[in-house]
């Protein structure tokens, strides 16, 4: 008895992932919802009475249920990349060229090209054919785990169908939401009272990192794979075979992808789809071209940032004109006074749009923008929109720079005269607050556990923290008064902050915030002077006799350390309890000690971090740009322009193998 029960389990799953595929792979449903909706009422039931043959491969396992603590990072096994950009046909041609020269040991090339999807690069990690892993796509290294949300969506296989399954491979592709779906969601946000969504984009980005995964699946997000990450145990040659290998494994590719022979072919898809985009029923922002041929994306490779194999074409910037109401300001984190247009609303590619950024007062200026112009805006490559000119001089009111800023009344400055930007110089005002307070419990800095965004939000609407020094007076009961916080979470967070009393002051120079001054300027400041009071104590001099800090950071040290309120700040830091020195690293004469190096590419068996870090105690110097001066290149995999100029210069090349061994001595 029990053994048939099991096996009506297993075919009802084989039934439902077959009609899923038959839905929303090959889009040739063969039964009614209301049939569908019965097979999948029979597995509940069945495996609410036999509990002991649930799965979570399940198709069952895809309606959502509980509400998640948070979201893991996950580290992807191959680094997903961002793509280089073209606006014009001419830039496509250009890149062509360049592919022609990387591939001068081939006779032929061949181009995939497909729709650029505007929604959320995920990665999908399947082993032996089931889903493992879905993650966002993150900082191209680590991404957030969502695969209880991944699971909700029917357009992504818990397993994959058919032959010759990879052992392991990492499926990329996107997440989005159509624009019907789009237009419900907005409506129920509307009638509930709530912040309606930008864009599509915008909601497909926000239902992916809901806690609740019952809510997720109500979003009716979807999906379309376009690319691959590590894989093992399956032989691809071409994205062409990739893309049929993936609708063999029941994987939903976009069926608008095409194989072209030479760019004029390329061209002319890009042409067509720039045309009929709208009769899709979902957003698309350009197209994807890639060199179909594994073998010659390997000979390409990769630059710093992007595949060489690889161009995303920009559908032209869509426009619209309209009045300028009024022109506001901004204050962002490191206190940049930036000009915002607020515009008569008008649709503009689909979207209302209320607001248009100006960019800086230069570009007031060279417009002749005043308040009352009729103007044209622009959204180019599908952000934020801006003005592009004046198209009916009707206002009179000329928009000058603030003298002071406009939220806490601290003196605006323009550093030098050569800049475009002003800003607010006072380092506690409360603009700048919100993402300052981020930014000093990052990992990086004072690796605040818990301290995110909402938790910040909160912390400063309640008026609970006006500085970074305000975090330390924080006390059960204040925490308690934050939304989703019981007695652990709060406990916890307390925790966190009582830790991060003793990061070294390296972490904490970081944490300041210091325009110009990023983590290696901080390890550099706090080795050199070790303690903070000698860096209040220090004069522009000082900073500019070091050789890893230029003018240009030293010049901001000086301003950040002379103000009052900086003084004031880490006086209260002090009497906080936070540690302001740095232990004093031992340094390990080596091959490397006195020597310049430069990495390009990714390493192995070491974080760009642990490689600078490591290079630090064994006396070398970490220099970021290849010169005459640089004594040793250590390249990684896929490594950039940085390795060509070695070469051109004749500066020691040596691989991540070679480096430990010198580091070690």
């Amino acid at each position: 008895m029990t053994e048939n029960i099991k096996k009506r389990i297993e075919k009802l799953r084989r039934e439902i992932r077959r009609h899923d595929h038959l839905y929303y792979v090959e889009s040739d449903p063969q039964l009614s919802d209301k049939e569908y909706d019965d097979l999948m009422q029979q597995l509940k039931k069945l495996e609410e009475l036999h509990p002991e043959f649930k799965s979570n491969d399940s198709p069952t396992a895809r309606v959502g249920g509980g509400v998640l603590k948070g979201f893991k990072t996950v580290k992807h096994k191959q680094k997903m990349v961002s793509l280089d950009n073209s606006y014009s046909f001419e830039d496509l041609k250009d890149w062509d060229v360049r592919v022609c020269k990387g591939l001068r040991a081939f006779d032929t090339r061949e181009y995939v090209v497909e729709l650029k999807i505007d929604g959320v690069s995920v990665n999908l990690t399947y082993e032996k054919g089931t889903l493992r892993v879905g993650a966002t796509r993150g900082d191209g290294e680590t991404g957030e785990d969502v695969t209880e949300n991944i699971k909700t969506m029917r357009s992504v296989p818990l397993v994959l169908l058919g032959q010759d399954i990879p052992d392991f491979i990492e499926i990329r592709g996107e997440v989005y939401i159509d624009r019907r779906n789009f237009l419900e969601l907005n409506k129920q946000k509307e009638t509930n009272g709530d912040v309606l969504f930008a864009n599509p984009r915008n909601a497909a980005s926000g239902s992916l990192k809901l806690l609740d995964s019952g809510m997720v699946a109500k979003r009716k997000l979807e999906f379309f794979a376009h690319s691959r990450g590590e894989f093992r145990g399956v032989t691809v040659n071409s994205h062409e075979e990739y893309f049929k290998r993936l609708k063999e494994w029941g994987v939903r590719i976009n069926p608008h992808w095409k194989l072209c022979r030479d760019i004029d072919e390329v061209i002319a898809y890009c042409l067509g789809w720039q045309e009929k985009r709208e009769a899709l029923t979902y957003d698309i922002d350009g197209i994807v071209i890639k060199v179909n041929s594994f073998t010659q994306q390997k000979e390409l490779g990769f630059t710093l940032k992007s595949p060489r194999w690889a161009m995303a074409y920009k559908f032209p910037a869509r426009q619209a004109t309209t009045e300028i109401l009024d022109i506001k300001v901004n204050v962002g984190r490191t206190g940049v006074i930036t000009p915002t247009a607020e515009l008569k609303p008008v649709e503009c590619a689909g979207v209302i749009i209320k607001n248009a950024t100006l960019h800086n007062f230069d570009e007031i200026n060279r417009l002749h923008v005043k308040i009352g112009d009729r103007v044209l805006i622009e959204r180019a490559g599908e952000v934020i929109p801006k003005v592009v000119k004046v198209v009916e001089s009707r206002g009179k009111k000329i928009f000058l720079v603030p003298e002071v800023c406009p939220v806490c009344s601290g003196k605006v400055v323009k550093e030098k005269e050569e800049d475009v930007a002003y800003r607010c110089i006072n380092p506690l005002c409360p603009a700048q607050l919100e993402r300052g307070l981020l930014h000093f419990a990052s990992r990086g800095a004072m690796d605040i556990e818990g301290m995110g965004e909402s938790v910040v939000s909160q912390l400063v609407a309640l008026n609970l923290v006006s500085n970074f020094a305000d975090i330390y007076k924080l006390t059960l009961e204040d925490l308690l008064r934050l939304e989703l916080f019981k007695d652990k979470k709060a406990r916890n967070l307390l925790i966190g902050i009582q830790n991060s009393k003793s990061k070294p002051l390296s972490r904490f120079i970081y944490g300041l915030g210091i325009r110009h001054v990023g983590q290696k300027a901080a390890d550099v400041l706090a080795g050199r002077f070790t303690a903070m009071d000698n860096i209040l104590a220090a004069k522009k001099e000082d900073f500019d006799a070091i050789p890893e800090i230029g003018k240009v950071v030293a010049a901001s040290l000086v301003n950040y350390f002379a103000l009052p309120q900086t003084k004031k700040l880490i006086e209260a830091l002090r009497r906080a309890g936070v540690n302001l020195k740095e232990e004093l690293r031992k340094i390990t004469l080596t091959p490397l000690t006195g020597k310049s190096v430069v990495f390009t590419g990714e390493l192995v068996g070491l974080s760009r971090p642990q490689a600078d870090e490591a290079l630090r105690l064994a006396g070398g110097i970490c220099a970021s740009s290849v010169s005459k001066r640089t004594d040793f290149v250590v390249v990684g995999q896929n490594p950039g322009s940085k390795l060509d100029k070695a070469k051109k210069l004749g500066v020691t090349i040596i691989d991540e193998k070679e480096f430990v061994r010198l580091m070690e001595g």
